[in-house]
């Protein structure tokens, strides 16, 4: 091991990194049924084992590089939902989203100003507790600005806070989990399962759609000859009936004569023409289209048209406040399906009654010459791009950068945003504007899920291997103590959390536990809640209080480094 240390490791130790890296997200495989280390917290574990066992230091630049990436790819997520929530109908889900995070910063100041516990400590209890990884870099940044601190202290507090984070961490996250799917829904006498589906069905009204159902959405297209009827009566005239009947029934193409026609709605079908009907299977099974058209037929060419999912960011101010009911009203959604709903950059599970805001994406799907004229109407088409607008990227971490660099002094601590929290910051102002004006600023998912999951697990795993060496020492200096004081700090703010959503905006449980999740940013816990629900229902909850946790808690790290410093 010594000669692998001294000739790859120690003059090379962006090899460690990788190697690390790679260690930590095997590890971050591990779980119980919905809950798992992650890949985070593998990273931080296996940094510590190689640390420790490498006496390897890793530069403190390309830790920093990680890390700013990782903050504004962050803020660039969930910008859009960010601000979003400021607005008054995400006011009860902020509101409880600060009682979380308050009560969080307070229990935890509490608990270490008590144990006598320093800003390494104190801000690797809140980390962990609140299951936060930001904290750690944010913490360390705010650690190095301490006045009256040699830089042997300044390391010591410094390697303290992935200790204090790694050892409440974990149970942190199974408590999260644990309390929200199981023991806070039976005090409140509720029913996951049975509330989410009662909620799904009211959000769901007037009727149940397969369009939009749970796990359901299939659009088939299919070739019938016209023998039984349909004969006499345009494409308008058909596709007019059947929606006074409640069924989306399109007729997409017709052949004639052995030719296929130019489409127009005014065209009158005749006995003998083959039709390409595209339709929702619940509503071509209701039409029965054999009785109503004639026998099937199997015409690759007629049914073998160009089709698109196209992703459009709703921003045409007279679509925004739509429901998805009002919408598939609309006389440019004809032939047009809606397959997907994406806000904040995740997956959004839509209702009928789901209303659009600037910056969702919805993914339409349907014939080219009907999908793109609906997504002009809608707002900005976006193809799918596999470009990342680096310029944009870069500008706004070097902004971030600057406007957290100045420092206010309070009581002799100097108190700024860091370069870190800047990035943060501006990463919520760039996203905000991509939202807004979707035609700039570029970054695919594949590029947010490198910066973001990347660029934290690699920083984590340097965080551990300067850490690693210290880590016995720290974890006796801190005391198993730190496990049971980071259990509870955990436990109050979801239970305060809990109450303040429950008796004071009297949300319906399945979206509270979503609120207080997301709220703690605690991944695995939505992952517990939506398995107790067999629903994505309390995911619903979730966005909004994810958005403004994550800003919070990361912030927090400063706060209790000023408070206990």
């Amino acid at each position: 091991m010594d000669w692998i240390t001294d000739h790859v490791f120690k003059p090379y130790p962006e090899l460690l990194i990788f190697l690390t890296v790679a260690l930590g997200f095997l590890v971050g495989r591990l779980h119980w049924k919905a809950v798992g280390l992650g890949a985070v917290t593998g990273c931080l574990i296996a940094g510590l084992f190689t640390g420790w066992l490498t006496g390897v230091e890793v530069n403190a630049t390309v830790k920093s590089v990680f890390f700013i990436m990782f903050l504004f790819a962050l803020g660039y997520k969930v910008g859009p939902q960010f601000f979003r929530g400021l607005r008054k109908d995400g006011l009860p889900q902020v509101a409880v989203t600060l009682a979380v995070c308050v009560t969080g910063l307070v229990v935890c100041w509490a608990f270490a100003d008590m144990l006598g516990y320093g800003p390494g400590l104190g801000a690797g209890l809140l980390g962990g507790a609140l299951t936060q990884s930001a904290v750690i870099g944010v913490a360390q940044d705010a650690i190095g600005t301490l006045p009256g601190l040699s830089h042997d202290q300044v390391a010591a507090e410094q390697n303290l806070v992935p200790i204090g984070y790694a050892v409440t961490y974990p149970l942190g996250t199974v408590l999260c989990a644990i309390l929200l799917a199981n023991i806070a829904p039976r005090l409140l006498r509720s029913d996951l399962a049975a509330d989410s589906r009662r909620l799904a069905a009211e959000l769901d009204a007037p009727a149940d759609d397969p369009d939009l159902g749970e796990g359901y959405y299939e659009v088939v297209l299919r070739a019938y000859i016209t023998e039984n009827g349909l004969a006499g009566s345009t494409i308008e005239q058909i596709e007019q009936r059947e929606k006074d009947a409640d069924r989306r029934i399109y007729l997409t193409r017709v052949r004639r004569d052995g030719a296929i026609l130019p489409h127009d709605q005014q065209t009158v079908i005749r006995h003998g023409d083959v039709v390409a009907v595209s339709a929702l299977r619940h509503d071509l099974v209701a039409f029965d289209p054999v009785r109503s058209i004639g026998p099937e037929t199997d015409d690759v060419e007629l049914l073998d048209y160009q089709t698109e999912h196209l992703h459009v960011v709703v921003s045409e101010k007279d679509q925004l406040g739509k429901t998805i009911a009002e919408l598939r009203r609309e006389p440019f959604m004809v032939g047009v399906f809606v397959d997907k709903l994406y806000r904040s950059g995740a997956e959004f599970p839509f209702v009928l009654a789901t209303q659009l805001e600037r910056g969702d994406t919805l993914v339409l799907s349907g014939p080219q010459r009907l999908v793109d004229p609906a997504g002009r109407r809608l707002g900005k088409p976006v193809p799918t791009s596999f470009a990342t607008d680096m310029t944009w990227v870069g500008l706004g971490i070097f902004l971030g950068g600057c406007i957290g660099i100045p420092a206010l002094t309070l009581g002799g601590v100097p108190i700024s945003l860091s370069t870190s929290g800047g990035a943060l910051i501006m990463g919520l102002v760039f996203g905000w504007i991509r939202g807004r004006h979707p035609t700039y600023g570029n970054v695919p998912p594949g590029a947010q899920w490198f910066m973001d999951t990347l660029g934290l697990c690699a920083f984590v795993a340097i965080v551990g291997i300067n850490a690693g060496p210290s880590f016995t020492s720290g974890l006796s200096q801190a005391g198993w103590g730190l496990l049971l004081w980071g259990a509870v700090a955990t436990v109050v703010p979801l239970v305060v959390g809990v109450l303040v959503g429950h008796f004071g905006f009297r949300m319906r449980a399945p979206i509270l536990m979503g609120v207080v999740a997301g709220a703690q940013t605690t991944t695995a816990a939505i992952g517990a809640v939506n398995e107790a629900s067999r629903s994505q229902i309390p995911t619903l909850g979730y966005t909004i209080p994810y958005a403004a946790g994550n800003v919070l808690l990361t912030i927090w790290g400063a706060v209790i480094v000023a408070l206990l410093g």
